[in-house]
C-alpha cells in the first residue's frame, strides 16, 4: 500500500482532472483507460439504458462513497442530475462536475428543496429537473442497506431505482469521523476502481400518496435494490451506524465557542 502512494497520489489528481474538465462522453473512456472500470446495466427489458434514463428524473440509488451520482449521471449521459448532499466539504461541491445542493435534515425544508429541482422547466421532458437522492443518508461499504428514508415518496414522481456496487483493492474512499474532504481523493488512488450501475425497472409513485404508503414504497426500492445486488437489507440508521463506529450520533454540530474573558481588574487565584 505504501510503495502505490507515489503513483497513486498523482494519479488520483489526474483522474479528478479529467472528471472536472471533460464532459461525460470523453473523460468516461480515457479514466477507462486510467484503470477506472465501470459497467453499466439496464435491466428493463422494453426499453434501452438512454431511454429508461430519459423517461424519468428522480433517480434513488443506495450509497458506496461520495460519487455515487456522478456514476448516475455518466451512465445515464444526464449532465442535468444534481446530487442531493448531506454532509459533504465545500470544496467537494466547489469541484463537483454536477449541480449539487445540501439537505438540511429538516423534514419540510428538503422536501421543499428537491421538490423545487424537480419542478424546473424542461424536467417533464426528461432534461432541466433531474435528481439523485441516497436515502440511506450515509455510506456503507458492507454488503448490507441503512433504512431507507421514505421522503423520496413524497416528491410526486415516478422513482428510478439505480443500483450500484463499488469495488476497491487499497483504500476505502468513505470514513466516518476523519476528514470527508479525503474521501474521493483515497477513492481514486486505488490502482483499479471499479463501479456497477444497474438501472432497474421504475416505480410508479401516486401524487398524493398517503403518508402510510410511504414507509411502504421506500422499503420496496430498498428491497428491490438489494435483491439486485445480493444485499441484504436492514432497519439500522445513519445515527446508529455513526453511534456505533464513533460513539456519536453523527451529527455536525458547531464548536463551542471560547469563554469569555475576564472583565478589567479581576484576577484569577
Amino acid at each position: 500500500m505504501f510503495i502505490w502512494l507515489p503513483l497513486g497520489a498523482p494519479l488520483a489528481v489526474l483522474r479528478t482532472a479529467v472528471f472536472i474538465l471533460l464532459p461525460f462522453s470523453i473523460s468516461v473512456p480515457l479514466l477507462a483507460a486510467l484503470g477506472m472500470h465501470s459497467r453499466c446495466i439496464s435491466s428493463s427489458a422494453s426499453s434501452s439504458l438512454s431511454a429508461a434514463a430519459a423517461a424519468h428524473n428522480l433517480f434513488v440509488c443506495n450509497h458506496r462513497s461520495l460519487v455515487d451520482p456522478l456514476y448516475v449521471s455518466a451512465a445515464t449521459g444526464r449532465a442535468d442530475l444534481a446530487a442531493a448532499t448531506y454532509s459533504i466539504s465545500r470544496l467537494s461541491e466547489i469541484l463537483a462536475p454536477i449541480r449539487t445542493f445540501r439537505l438540511t435534515r429538516d423534514r419540510a425544508t428538503d422536501h421543499a428543496a428537491m421538490q423545487a429541482r424537480l419542478s424546473l422547466p424542461g424536467a417533464r421532458r426528461g432534461g432541466g429537473g433531474g435528481l439523485v437522492v441516497c436515502p440511506e443518508g450515509t455510506t456503507c461499504r458492507e454488503p448490507f442497506l441503512l433504512r431507507f428514508s421514505p421522503l423520496f415518496t413524497e416528491l410526486g414522481a415516478d422513482v428510478q431505482p439505480v443500483a450500484l456496487h463499488s469495488a476497491v483493492s487499497m483504500f476505502h474512499g468513505t470514513t466516518a469521523g476523519g476528514r470527508k474532504l479525503l474521501d474521493p481523493l483515497y477513492l481514486l488512488m486505488n490502482p483499479t476502481p471499479a463501479y456497477v450501475v444497474q438501472l432497474l425497472d421504475p416505480v410508479a409513485v401516486e401524487s398524493e400518496g398517503s403518508s402510510s404508503s410511504g414507509p411502504e414504497l421506500a422499503n420496496e426500492v430498498q428491497r428491490r435494490i438489494a435483491e439486485a445486488l445480493g444485499y441484504t437489507c436492514t432497519a439500522l440508521t445513519r445515527r446508529d451506524k455513526y453511534l456505533a463506529l464513533t460513539g456519536n450520533d453523527g451529527a455536525r454540530r458547531r464548536s463551542a465557542p471560547w469563554p469569555p474573558l475576564p472583565s478589567r481588574g479581576v484576577l484569577n487565584g
